[in-house]
């Protein structure tokens, strides 16, 4: 007796198979069906984003969104103004956190006067974080009648214009005159700090030949420095300064240019006299620097602003 077969009642494989995919296809279906609502939605934001018609409706769906900003850090600013900056970043506490470019905040910060770079940054859920670089200005270099801040390196140090409040506080600034003098300003600035009973009488510091320095004091003496010889003279001056008060005398030069004597040039007493021209490198001891060595106002004030003194 043969046994029947249950092979007419077994269901094939296709079907086996499509029925185990059948609890898959339907949450397929629905993940497509949601792709194509985000597409149209992100196409439908783009066209309203950029409609002039649709910017109530935009400015209502942002205040409607979450994540605001809460807060703004920012670290490293001394030169730069709040006002300033505030709106080269472009966002303000209570905007929507996500609606700026960070990019665009940092290259409109890193435009501003006195900052060398910028690091901007977006942390979630509300804070930014500024940290600024700037570019301190170390002394203030005047070149063929311009004056421009530099920095401790002798580059120049972005600026608006030295006028209004800023400009005070940059009459505080050491004054260097002279092509070259940027760049040799940071040591000669060094010595004379060192060196206060001197340096509280120095106007400005003159380079000559772009090899040495003169000193224009202010009572418009010029003091004419050695080449490389420029600490021993300062601390030279220093002890004639305790001893015999020499930077207070008005005399026209102190030339220290020789090692082993000290010229010191008073006001002639003769009208034939003619050597009041300008310092000419290693020439004798003269009255005054040349316009491109001594300071213009209105750079100084008028108390404290260099006099040229006629014989």
């Amino acid at each position: 007796m043969r046994r029947p077969t249950d092979s007419g009642d077994r269901p094939s494989r296709l079907s086996i198979f499509l029925r185990r995919q059948k609890r898959l296809i339907r949450p397929a279906l629905l993940g497509l069906v949601l792709v194509g609502l985000v597409a149209g939605g992100v196409m439908a934001l783009r066209h309203v984003g950029s409609d002039p018609r649709f910017a109530t409706l935009r400015g209502r769906i942002i205040n409607m969104l979450p994540l605001r900003v809460t807060e703004i850090d920012v670290t490293g600013c001394v030169l730069t103004s709040e006002n300033a900056l505030q709106e080269a970043l472009g966002v303000r506490t209570g905007d929507f956190i996500l609606g700026f470019s960070v990019k665009a905040a940092r290259e409109r910060i890193d435009a501003l006067p006195f900052v060398d770079h910028s690091v901007v940054e977006r942390h979630l859920p509300g804070t930014i974080v500024i940290h600024l670089f700037e570019r301190q200005p170390f002394a203030v270099w005047q070149n063929h009648g311009h004056f421009m801040l530099i920095d401790r390196a002798g580059n120049q140090v972005r600026d608006k214009g030295m006028t209004g409040k800023d400009a005070e506080t940059f009459r505080q600034l050491p004054l260097v005159v002279g092509p070259d003098a940027n760049l040799a300003a940071a040591a000669m600035i060094d010595e004379l700090t060192a060196q206060p009973e001197v340096s509280s009488h120095v106007v400005a510091a003159a380079r000559v030949g772009q090899r040495r320095w003169n000193l224009t004091l202010r009572n418009g003496t010029t003091i004419l420095l050695p080449e490389g010889q420029e600490v021993a003279a300062l601390k030279r001056l220093a002890q004639m300064q305790e001893t015999i008060k020499i930077l207070d005398r008005p005399v026209i030069a102190i030339d220290m240019r020789l090692p082993d004597r000290l010229i010191i040039r008073e006001n002639p007493v003769t009208p034939n006299d003619n050597s009041n021209g300008p310092d000419q490198g290693d020439g004798p001891p003269q009255a005054a620097p040349t316009s491109d060595q001594a300071p213009v106002q209105p750079w100084l004030d008028p108390d404290n602003g260099l006099r040229r003194r006629r014989a």
